[in-house]
Parts: C-alpha cells; sequence; structure tokens
C-alpha cells in the first residue's frame, strides 16, 4: 500500500502479510560476534521478476504529488499548516542568500570547525523550501522571485555538500575542485529540494524565464545524475566495502532527481537498476533482527531513507516493485519501536543521542505499508507529543523529500490512535543488543538495555558490555553519547575523544588499560535469557581489551530483576597485576556517596514521577568516588544539561581473579 497520494494507479496489489517479530524471547546459545548471511539481494531479485524497461512509468506520466497549479490538491492541506507555510514564506519576501565563501569552507581544514559553513548551506536551502511550499499553499506567484533568487544562488554554488565530505574528490581536502563533482549527502539533497522545486513550480518557473528549470536540469544531471552512474568508486554504493546510512540516503535523493528529470529513457532506466544494486548492497550488511548498529537517531537516514526508496520505487512502477512482504524490510522498520523507552529517549548505544526527535510521519507511514499498528500508533503518538500539524512540519536538510508526503498523510495521522510501543523484552542477536521492560505496556520500574558486538561498528565507540538503566521512563545509568560533530570524530584521532572512550561507558578498566577499537575487539560467549522473572545477557568482554590489559576473562552478566533491580555482575581473572581495576558507571544525576556502600541517585530535576535510585556495591572490594563532568557541547547538553557525573568504583585488594557485583534499585 503506497502512502503516494497521488500515485499512478496500478490496480490492487496483495501484500503477503506476516507474523510480527516476537516481543519476548527465551533463547540460551552462545552466538557469533560477526553474525552473517549469504547475501539476500532482495531489490535484484524483484529486478528479475519486474523489467525496468516494461514497468517503470515514464516521468511525464508519474504524478506522485499534485503539483503547484493543483489548486483543488493544495487547498485540502490542513489549514494550520497551510497558514504557518504562508506566515514564514512571507518573513522570506525579498530575503538574503547569504554566500558561503571560500574562507568559511576552508575553516574545516583550518580550524576543525564544519558547524559555520553548514549553517549558510543549509540556511539557503531551508529558505527556498519554505517558500516553495508557501508558494504552493498560496498558488498567486507572490513567492516566485524569491523562489528564483534561491534557485540561481544555489546553482552556482561551486559544490553542493559540505566542507567535511569534499576529501572524496581525487585532490582531497580544502576547497572543492569544480572539475570533478563528487556525491556527499547534502550534494544529493541538494539536487531532490531542487528536483521538487522543478517538479511543483515548473509552468509558473517557465513564465519567469524557461532557463531557471532548464539551469535545475543541467546541474542536476552534472553534479549527480552524471557522476552517479558512471562512477561505481564512491564509498557508499557499497561494491567496494561495507556501507551505512549514506547508502539509502543518497539513493532517496539520486532516485527521486533520476525519475523526475532524467529525459533519456534507457539512462533513466539504467539509474533505476544501479540504485536497486546499491540498495541491496545495504540490505545485505543487515542481519536478520534489523537492528541499527548506528543507534535510533540514525534510523531516519537509514531505515527510514530506505522506506523513502522503497515508496519511490513502488510508486514509480505502479506497484510492480514492492518488497514489503521481505521479513527483513519489517524488522528495519519496527526497530525504531523496539530501541524506544520512554518520551524522547531512546537505547542510545554508538553516536546516537539519548534524545531523539523522531520522524513522526515516517514511522507512521513505514508501518502503514506494512499493516504495522505499533508503527502507526507510534507515529500518532510521536505526532501528538511533537504538536504535528499545530504549524510547520518537522523535516530535515531539504525538507521537501519529507514534508511533502508528510503534508499528504497528515490527516490519516492525526486520525490514528496513538500508543507507545512499550514491548517487554527485545533481543537484536545480529548486533547483540538486549532491551528489556519491568512490566510490558508500561513505563513504571525499571528498563536495562546493554550490548555485545565490536568496536568497529558504524559510528562506533568503544563499549563492548555498556549498559544503560532507566526507571519509571527517566535515566538513571546512562550512555553519554557523542559531542558536536568536528574534523577529529571522523579522523585517526576519533578515540582520543572521550566520549568514544570505553573510560566514560560503564565499563571496566582493566590494569589501567581501555578496550581498544577494532572488529577483533569484541564480545565473545554472549548468551541471552528472557523470563518472566527476568532478562539476563552474558558475555565475556574480555576480547575487547588489548594484550597489555593482562585479562584472560571479563565475564559480565547484566540482569533485570522484574519489579525489584538490576544486577552487574563481574567474573574476572587476570594474567598479572599492572595496574589498578576500575568500574566506571556514568549518570545523568547527582550522587551522593553514603558510609553504607551505596550511592544515592538524585530524582532527575523537573521529571514526573521521577524517584530517587540507589547504586549499591560491596565495601569490602570498591571504594568509591564521584567526579562531576561539566558539558558545554551543545550536543550533549541537549540530552543532559550542563553536568554529568562519573562514579567511579576502585577494586581495594590486588588479587588476579575476583567477582565484583552492583546493584541498582
Amino acid at each position: 500500500m503506497s502512502t503516494f497520494p497521488f500515485a499512478v494507479n496500478r490496480g490492487l496489489l496483495s501484500r503477503r502479510l506476516l507474523t510480527p517479530l516476537l516481543a519476548t524471547l527465551i533463547l540460551w546459545g552462545a552466538l557469533s560476534p560477526a553474525y552473517s548471511q549469504q547475501p539476500r539481494n532482495i531489490l535484484s531479485a524483484a529486478l528479475a521478476r519486474n523489467h525496468l524497461d516494461r514497468v517503470l512509468v515514464s516521468a511525464s506520466a508519474w504524478h506522485p504529488y499534485p503539483r503547484a497549479k493543483e489548486r483543488q490538491a493544495w487547498q485540502t492541506v490542513v489549514p494550520s499548516v497551510r497558514d504557518a507555510y504562508l506566515k514564514q514564506a512571507e518573513v522570506l519576501r525579498g530575503c538574503s542568500w547569504e554566500t558561503p565563501r571560500a574562507t568559511l569552507f576552508l575553516g574545516f581544514v583550518r580550524t576543525g570547525d564544519r558547524k559555520r559553513y553548514q549553517d549558510v548551506s543549509f540556511g539557503r536551502r531551508q529558505q527556498l523550501a519554505t517558500l516553495v511550499l508557501g508558494e504552493c499553499c498560496e498558488g498567486k506567484g507572490r513567492f516566485l522571485d524569491d523562489i528564483v533568487d534561491g534557485i540561481w544562488t544555489i546553482c552556482e554554488e561551486t559544490y553542493w555538500g559540505v566542507p567535511a565530505h569534499v576529501g572524496a574528490q581525487k585532490r582531497g581536502v580544502g576547497l572543492p575542485d569544480v572539475s570533478e563533482p563528487t556525491v556527499d549527502l547534502f550534494a544529493a539533497e541538494t539536487a531532490t529540494l531542487l528536483t521538487w522545486t522543478s517538479y511543483l513550480l515548473r509552468d509558473t518557473l517557465d513564465v519567469v524565464s524557461p532557463l531557471v528549470c532548464d539551469r535545475i536540469d543541467y546541474e542536476v544531471q552534472r553534479r549527480i545524475l552524471g557522476p552517479n552512474l558512471d562512477r561505481n568508486d564512491f564509498w557508499w554504493m557499497g561494491f567496494n566495502r561495507q556501507v551505512n546510512n549514506w547508502n539509502p540516503w543518497i539513493c532517496s535523493n539520486w532516485l527521486t532527481a533520476a525519475l523526475l528529470l532524467e529525459k533519456e529513457p534507457q539512462r533513466r532506466i539504467a539509474a533505476v537498476d544501479k540504485i536497486m544494486r546499491c540498495l541491496d548492497n545495504f540490505l545485505n550488511g543487515y542481519t536478520d533482527d534489523g537492528g541499527c548498529d548506528e543507534g535510533p537517531t540514525y534510523w531516519g537516514r537509514a531505515g527510514g531513507s530506505l522506506f523513502d526508496c522503497l515508496e519511490l520505487l513502488e510508486s514509480a512502477t505502479g506497484g510492480s516493485i514492492d518488497v514489503y512482504g521481505e521479513p527483513l524490510i519489517r524488522a528495519i522498520g519496527t526497530y525504531i519501536t523496539r530501541a524506544y523507552i520512554h518520551g524522547e529517549y531512546f537505547v542510545n548505544f554508538a553516536d546516537a543521542a539519548a534524545k531523539h526527535r523522531a520522524d513522526a510521519a515516517t514511522i507512521f507511514r513505514y508501518g502503514k505499508a506494512l499493516d504495522d499498528a505499533v508503527m502507526t500508533s507510534f507515529g500518532a503518538y510521536l505526532a501528538d507529543v511533537q504538536g504535528i500539524g499545530s504549524g510547520t512540519l518537522p523535516g530535515q536538510f531539504g525538507v521537501l523529500g519529507r514534508v511533502l508526503p508528510a503534508i499528504f498523510s497528515l490527516p490519516a495521522l492525526r486520525n490514528t490512535r496513538s500508543g507507545e510501543p512499550l514491548g517487554r523484552d527485545s533481543w537484536l542477536p545480529g548486533l547483540q543488543v538486549m532491551m528489556a521492560r519491568s512490566v510490558g505496556g508500561s513505563t513504571r520500574g525499571l528498563y536495562l538495555a546493554a550490548q555485545g558486538g565490536h568496536n568497529a561498528e558504524s559510528h562506533n565507540h568503544n563499549d563492548v558490555g555498556n549498559f544503560v538503566v532507566y526507571a519509571d521512563g527517566e535515566p538513571v545509568i546512562i550512555d553519554v553519547g557523542v559531542e558536536t560533530y568536528t574534523a577529529k570524530t571522523f579522523s585517526k584521532e576519533r578515540y582520543s575523544i572521550w566520549t568514544m572512550q570505553s573510560a566514560y561507558h560503564n565499563l571496566p578498566t582493566i590494569n589501567g588499560v581501555m578496550q581498544k577499537e577494532g572488529r577483533e575487539f569484541r564480545a565473545a560467549d554472549v548468551r541471552y535469557e528472557a523470563t518472566d522473572s527476568l532478562a539476563r545477557v552474558s558475555m565475556d568482554i574480555a576480547p575487547a581489551y588489548p594484550e597489555s590489559a593482562a585479562v584472560r576473562r571479563w565475564h559480565r552478566t547484566t540482569t533485570l530483576h522484574r519489579g525489584s533491580r538490576v544486577t552487574i555482575r563481574d567474573e574476572y581473572a587476570l594474567r598479572q597485576r599492572t595496574g589498578d581495576v576500575r568500574l566506571f558507571i556514568m549518570t545523568c544525576r547527582k550522587p551522593e556517596v553514603r558510609p553504607d556502600g551505596t550511592v544515592l541517585l538524585e530524582g532527575m530535576p523537573g521529571a514526573d514521577r521521577s524517584r530517587p535510585v540507589v547504586l549499591s556495591y560491596d565495601t569490602g572490594k570498591l571504594a568509591a568516588r564521584v567526579e562531576p563532568i561539566e558539558i558545554s557541547d551543545s550536543q550533549l547538553k541537549s540530552s543532559w544539561g550542563d553536568r554529568i557525573f562519573r562514579i567511579v568504583l576502585v577494586a581495594i585488594r590486588p588479587v588476579l581473579a575476583d567477582t565484583l557485583e552492583i546493584e541498582i534499585q
């Protein structure tokens, strides 16, 4: 079932109904840390069944959304949304278009700053999208001159991407080489913004000058369509290496441009064919559980962008390319409901932020495509708490690719019963991530998530064996997340950043040695169990540490005892003792170390129903102290405020083997 409300008529389609993934699982068994399978090639198989030259709708016939001249359709837009876009567009009439200067671009290699240039570049695109939506909502031509200015100034830019990504060119980092267009996330997003602008307004823009949309056609072909079709060496395509969210994100934009702007039919078919093969590279890298190793923050541009591609393909082939019946497609979609804790909180291992405003409309529409009531109700819940429908719709960079489907699915979204996805247990064997609640269907009580895996995941932190604990839906023991990206974040200096280090996760430092990055640094002997009384994951995390840690075995068992407590039990054996053994616990709550072997963690200020939590330890084995950490980074502040704390538990006895245990209740 496509959520493109104005797609071509493709007849009645049947979709294979699948039993939803089990919310609970009882399993004991060792799991491979490099969970693997044969390539599925889901989309290539669909291509074999449906020749594109027969099923692909022509560019002139494909009608995914109403154009601006189709006034009746645009007049059905929810009035509060339409009025909000008009108001914002009116503010932008006669606006300036700040120039993204060369020296601003060079700021990335000179100081590591990527934000100043991005603010200018993204601001231009946001202005254009707002003006386009204002014109579509009103249809009187008042915003056309400003739209033309926006189109022209963006087309005049040397490079549509951002300084942090220009290193893909043969001449490396610095300024962009105009003779070698390379395709990054934001060059692709720019292409989509201009493509939808042309689709929606071409008739009226041609009255101003036919050269405006001709310029869009030329620049998108030169910068995106040509390079992507002619080259196979862009890493994100996945033909030479593992891929991440760049693959479906860029493919969703490339596919939009190819379907709407490519005038040569055979090149259009070739582009769609290649995009589907690129997407197979992305899907083949997923484990069967559908877990996103980049975390929930990235799901919107991993699984969510995959969904964008699938919707485009289904619509533009009259329903012939439809893979929503595939178990993996379902698992990738439902991951976002399984990683949810409460409110804005998600399980945030790797570079993900703990607080995340998930894309309500995308989750809702993906749920509709899967006939999954949990996803659709979750989308409706997010729309309620985010106030979607009372003003302009939230959208990421480029905005039109996501806002257009959101606008026309908004009535259905608002008429859907809302609900939080509060499943009791979830186990992702490929990622080795456990998530469990005290009570299914409720945020009351304790929540535990723990992970194994390896230290070469996409957006990796050195965090094998890490865990988080929430109480009544509020954070207690946390994964700090990641600071605002700089040049250092994705460089050889990545693990000099404190948030990437195991000593700033809920992990031991062994003989003074932290975990090491690399796929060989992993969890071993991983076992999972869930019953009505507990949820538990155990693993040996010794292989996550380098030889210098001199650790033979560090068996960590992380258990949620439903309705009462969380226990962390570490049984270890060292080859020799060369330094301290310390357990680190990260918390956003102010801790008070008390002489009886407990640490009182205060309730969250301003949080409803937040109660104090107590961490207990054996004073005969461990000594506790607290280190406050002041937060100045805006990214971290958005989750944790001005300060977090690190509880340091130092092993008192210099022994080669011992068992250490902490309890949280």
